[in-house]
């Protein structure tokens, strides 16, 4: 698995992501206004989103290419099908 992504660029945005949500508990914990706290969740939120943008990217470009030219095309498009399936339910 580690071949499909770039593990580092990936590490790298996880932590930028438990950085923000340890920040939006410490806004909670200092009574920060509402508004606030939900701008920095749709931040943390949408860097997560990116984070599986880049796995989806990296899981096409590597694994089901090779499954398409060194396996089953059909199963291989149907199980990249289902990842993208579960990738967009993240919402």
């Amino acid at each position: 698995m580690r071949q499909c992504m770039d593990v580092p660029k990936v590490r790298t945005r996880i932590k930028k992501i438990e950085g923000q949500l340890r920040a939006i508990s410490d806004m909670v914990d200092k009574d920060v206004p509402c508004e606030d706290i939900l701008i920095q969740i749709n931040a943390a939120k949408s860097a997560l989103h990116k984070v599986g943008q880049l796995v989806l990217e990296g899981h096409l470009q590597h694994c089901v290419r090779d499954g398409i030219e060194h396996g089953d095309a059909d199963k291989t498009i149907a199980e990249f099908a289902k990842a993208v399936e579960h990738f967009s339910r993240i919402g």
